[in-house]
């Protein structure tokens, strides 16, 4: 079992940034991948990006290549969000997640393999 708790959400005006965290506990922070997902209201919940175990492959929905970046540190169980140049669409609840697996490549996860979840942090954009 792995326990999750974002923080770094705000309201930031258009083409501000935030960088939002992830503390993992429980299971081996190591032995797994993280992502991040989105929820705005009236909307399903979305993938933005997941990171491998070790770091060292990411992936990213398109809507936020170039501008948001993914990483994580072992050391401190802990996984990030670097959200720049924000618009007003990116605003929504921002839950990071588990995927359980020793994968050499970060993957695209649908939110029903999700194998953890955060409670989620509110990123509002403002324009």
């Amino acid at each position: 079992q792995v326990q999750l708790v974002e923080s770094g959400g705000g309201l930031v005006q258009a083409g501000g940034s935030l960088r939002l965290s992830c503390a993992a506990s429980g299971r081996t922070f190591s032995s797994y991948g993280m992502a991040w997902f989105r929820q705005a209201p009236g909307t399903e919940r979305e993938f933005v990006t997941a990171i491998n175990w070790s770091g060292d492959s990411t992936i990213y929905v398109d809507s936020v290549k170039g501008r948001f970046t993914i990483s994580r540190d072992n050391a401190k169980n802990m996984v990030y969000l670097q959200m720049n140049s924000l618009k007003p669409e990116d605003t929504a609840v921002y839950y990071c997640a588990a995927d359980f697996g020793r994968r050499t490549l970060a993957r695209t996860i649908p939110p029903r393999q999700a194998d953890s979840w955060g409670q989620g942090t509110q990123v509002t954009v403002s324009s």
